[in-house]
């Protein structure tokens, strides 16, 4: 599974890459840098979400399949075959419980905030849902072996990555009756009122024909893509726990037994005290804007360099993280997430990053040579001279950027 998204992840970027400049050809506007690198960010993320705490999921997957399975089925195609679409199906209901209960909706709804709809939407994935919807699969374990179902889960992740563009329309009819095709899942994405909690499909629709969420698109209404009340900022670790800090403040206006009901109500719940179950409202596309806070040239290219080299450090952390110690998995963690928390301040042009970026890069530099001192240290002369050029380089461009962005727009606070 690991190596699976290892591989992934560069074809993913491809593919991202490929559909901007097909975008940008034919005069659409499918892109905004802030959104992609934001849509990004969290799912470099949700990448380092899943690799350290991996063990726990698969680890309960484990024990009930040594312990209690009841099959036992052989591995074959078409044992696969069968975990995959009985993981499909468990997958539809942990993915339309996620739009149907706060707390899990508190999860997933990061997937949901861009405002865009394009590939890298699809990486754009929650830090916490895993770890609060993977009880649903462990059924699974009574009959196929870890193995199955981890290659079951791959091919299912992967699956969901094409349909998130606009570039393909409406596909042959048996495509569209039988599977998730990219118009079926532009309707799960929009705000627009009759296409709410609609088309929770992993690989197959039938599941949202058989128990009545389905809706076709309609091609002759734009649709509107984000959440219900726009989430308005490029801060990566707030998108995974704005919703929560929502609910805490409703909350406080409730009596203590609808404080518990809130948890487990619907998205829009309100008790009736405080103005009762609040519906959707159409959009009103006069009046309707997407957020768009941005920076000036110097510092839009800054943060698109650097996320760069987030997502090269990515790639060689889950290429090395088995031979890492505890202490590097979680601080080189730490660092990644500090650096795309840092990069969505600059697109929001926060003062705090003015001084976040420098500690931030003098602690990579000692962190990656102090890595390869200890444990790669044939490497370690090369690690020195790229590391010491590249925050040579960067602590030059950031410091220019600073100045000419002092100089041309105000700083938030």
């Amino acid at each position: 599974m690991d190596n699976i998204i290892l591989y992934a992840i560069p074809a993913f970027v491809f593919f991202v890459l490929l559909e901007a400049y097909y975008g940008y050809r034919a005069k659409k506007d499918y892109y905004r840098l802030n959104d992609t690198l934001t849509n990004l960010s969290l799912g470099i993320g949700s990448q380092l979400s899943s690799v350290l705490t991996k063990g726990v999921i698969f680890g309960f997957y484990i024990y009930i399949y040594n312990h209690f399975a009841v099959l036992k089925l052989p591995r074959t195609l078409w044992s696969f075959a069968l975990c995959l679409v009985l993981l499909d199906f468990l997958y539809y209901w942990a993915h339309r419980l996620s739009h149907e209960i706060n707390f899990l909706w508190g999860a997933h709804v990061a997937h949901h905030q861009s405002e865009e709809y394009n590939l890298s939407v699809a990486l754009r994935q929650s830090w916490l849902q895993n770890l609060l919807v993977s009880f649903i699969f462990l059924p699974l374990a009574l009959a196929f072996d870890p193995l199955t179902f981890g290659a079951a889960i791959g091919i299912d992740t992967l699956y969901q990555f094409w349909i998130h563009t606009r570039v393909i329309g409406k596909m042959h009819p048996l495509v569209e009756y039988f599977f998730n095709t990219p118009s079926h899942h532009r309707v799960h994405h929009a705000v627009n009122p009759k296409y709410i909690d609609k088309n929770h499909a992993g690989i197959f629709i039938i599941w949202d024909r058989m128990f009545g969420t389905f809706r076709v698109e309609d091609a002759a209404e734009e649709i509107t893509y984000g959440i219900t009340t726009q989430f308005k900022s490029w801060n990566p670790v707030w998108a995974n726990l704005h919703y929560y800090a929502e609910i805490g403040e409703k909350m406080k206006q409730m009596k203590w037994r609808d404080r518990l009901r809130m948890v487990f109500a619907r998205p829009g719940w309100l008790p009736d005290y405080l103005g009762g179950f609040q519906p959707v409202k159409e959009v009103d596309r006069n009046a309707y804007e997407k957020y768009d806070a941005d920076t000036t040239g110097g510092f839009r290219a800054y943060g698109a360099v650097q996320f760069a080299i987030v997502l090269v450090g990515l790639l060689a952390y889950l290429d090395d993280f088995a031979a890492m110690t505890t202490f590097y998995k979680w601080f080189f963690a730490s660092m990644m997430v500090i650096s795309i928390l840092i990069i969505g301040g600059i697109f929001e042009r926060r003062k705090w990053t003015v001084w976040a970026e420098v500690v931030r890069l003098m602690l990579v530099l000692a962190t990656v040579n102090s890595f390869y001192y200890y444990w790669h240290n044939g490497w370690l002369l090369k690690i020195e001279i790229i590391s010491l050029v590249s925050f040579a380089v960067s602590m030059v461009w950031f410091t220019i950027s600073v100045s000419r962005h002092a100089q041309e727009r105000e700083w938030s606070a």
